[in-house]
């Protein structure tokens, strides 16, 4: 019989179903895995590598979501110029792979270490030369990750070539890449900083990317022109980081004991902040992210003028709230007055509660506070805590750190303080701790509109604390509010007689037209980055 199909119509088809059927039955070689598990891993160790980046600008920098954003557009970019280059790179790929994978794991994994050292040699207040230094490593290693992957599907296209159709080798490399991008993510905040350190975590992928180079030198082996050269390459660069994994430590102790200037006592990375304590001259200090907490010297006046100008006006406070304050020296203040029932301490990072709550020496700063029946502390995050409650209460003291990024900018907003209202009684007051209104004068008086712009009433004032200068923070209420005739005893700052001057605002403290901060917007950050930013110059 005529055959009526097309002259090789068949031929064809056939020959696609038995390359499909090849495609899904085959059996995958060791070297064909291996090079799969390297787009694993170097798609973990790119991720790392990013994400310690961004978190150390973060924390060096401030403003969280600027710097993860740069960081982040410049990494993607440099990879996109990395994968433009690979088309360049048409002999020898697999010893290009190999150099790649050995730089990226080198300049990669020391990075953490060489940033964290250049912000503690620097003078202080050069941020330039510290972001010259972190965009061109980031760039740097984003170029490299860039040239990696099409050099890892063009070397399992090249010796795997009647294995993988076009459409399965990009489907399977990406899936790996897409993976070891998820893993990480995952484990970065959860983890890897909690546990090692941005330090440690960056040396230790950098080891993760020059075992892949091993891995890669030993399979592939007989194609190297130099074999010898690549295995001591190898071997000086896993030396190279391995100490930098042995001397995370110390390096470090000593980075923060020069950054602080006096012997730092306790540290602690979280996986909301980096908590350091220091001590010296009889005094102890504490430091999130590198910034000034407190100093046992002189905090009991930030926590005085913070706490008893709501806590006696009101009169007979018996619900109070404290957002923040982990550190119990707020609800220590709150704690004098015996009308009190309940004390709420809703703190983010658990770590601080049980610092103040446990060791000898700083629960005695905070009167063991946090170890009272009255108190009850919930670890949690305060814009979501505030917005699942239904209790109202009759102070509430808010003792958040400065808004230098947008995670804590979003407590200074107008959601924020419209949730505030809703919490507090119809007698009650709140107080708010507010920047310096002589250094940020504009972002104090954003507060004070903020404040006011969802309905409550504003009694702004300051005081002088000498490890922070003239400090303010702004009362909001329903009520009118009246100096208080009565102060608890015992007060170390605060006098009925003093109160009066700290709520005069002399001229260069003055109100200044200011806007409201919206948690669509959080203008405040950057007006306080830079008027924080005029003092570090």
């Amino acid at each position: 019989m005529a055959d009526d199909r097309a002259p090789g119509a068949g031929d064809a088809m056939s020959s696609a179903d038995e390359d499909d059927s090849l495609t899904s039955s085959r059996r995958i070689e060791p070297a064909e895995l291996a090079l799969l598990v390297s787009v694993f891993v170097v798609a973990a160790c790119g991720l790392v590598y990013e994400l310690a980046a961004g978190a150390l600008a973060s924390y060096l920098l401030g403003d969280s979501i600027l710097q993860f954003s740069t960081i982040i557009g410049t990494y993607l970019f440099a990879m996109g110029v990395g994968s433009w280059l690979s088309r360049f790179i048409e002999r020898q790929l697999v010893a290009h792979f190999l150099r790649i994978e050995l730089l990226v794991g080198l300049i990669g994994g020391l990075m953490p270490a060489g940033l964290f050292l250049a912000h503690t040699l620097l003078p202080l207040g050069a941020a330039a030369p510290f972001k010259v230094m972190l965009y061109g490593m980031v760039g740097l290693i984003g170029m490299l990750v860039g040239l990696e992957i099409p050099l890892v599907m063009r070397i399992l296209k090249r010796h795997f070539a009647q294995r993988y159709a076009l459409k399965d080798l990009v489907s399977e490399v990406l899936t790996f890449d897409y993976l070891g991008a998820l893993a990480v993510s995952l484990a970065f905040p959860l983890l890897l900083v909690p546990h090692l350190g941005l330090v440690r975590t960056g040396a230790f992928f950098g080891l993760m990317n020059a075992l892949v180079a091993i891995w890669v030198w030993w399979l592939f082996r007989y194609e190297l022109r130099h074999v010898k050269a690549y295995a001591l390459a190898c071997a000086g660069v896993v030396l190279a980081l391995t100490a930098a994994m042995v001397g995370a430590a110390p390096m470090t102790t000593w980075a923060e004991d020069r950054f602080f200037g006096e012997g730092v006592v306790y540290r602690q990375s979280t996986p909301y902040q980096r908590i350091v304590l220091t001590h010296g001259q009889a005094h102890t200090r504490l430091f999130l992210n590198g910034n000034l907490q407190f100093s046992s010297a002189d905090e009991y006046r930030y926590h005085e003028a913070l706490v008893h100008p709501a806590m006696s006006a009101h009169g007979a406070p018996q619900r109070v709230l404290v957002l923040g304050g982990g550190d119990g020296m707020a609800v220590r203040e709150v704690l004098r007055y015996p009308s009190v029932q309940q004390v709420t301490l809703v703190e983010l990072d658990p770590a601080m509660t049980t610092l103040f709550r446990r060791e000898g020496p700083l629960s005695q700063l905070n009167g063991n506070a946090l170890n009272h029946p009255k108190v009850r502390i919930v670890n949690a995050d305060a814009f979501t805590w505030l917005a699942s409650q239904t209790d109202v209460f009759d102070v509430i003291v808010v003792d958040f750190p400065d808004p230098t990024n947008h995670a804590i900018g979003k407590l200074y907003t107008s959601t924020f303080y419209g949730l505030l209202d809703q919490r507090l009684s119809a007698s009650g007051y709140a107080v708010v701790q507010t920047t310096s209104p002589l250094v940020a004068r504009k972002s104090f008086w954003t507060v004070v509109q903020t404040i006011e712009s969802v309905g409550l009433s504003s009694t702004p004032y300051h005081a002088h604390v000498p490890s922070f200068g003239e400090w303010g923070f702004v009362l909001a209420h329903r009520r009118p509010w009246h100096l208080p005739e009565q102060l608890p005893s015992g007060l170390r700052f605060l006098t009925p007689a003093g109160l009066p001057a700290l709520f005069d605002f002399p001229p260069d403290m003055s109100r200044v037209p200011a806007e409201v901060n919206r948690l669509s917007s959080q203008s405040l950050v950057h007006t306080f980055e830079i008027e924080w930013g005029r003092v570090q110059r």
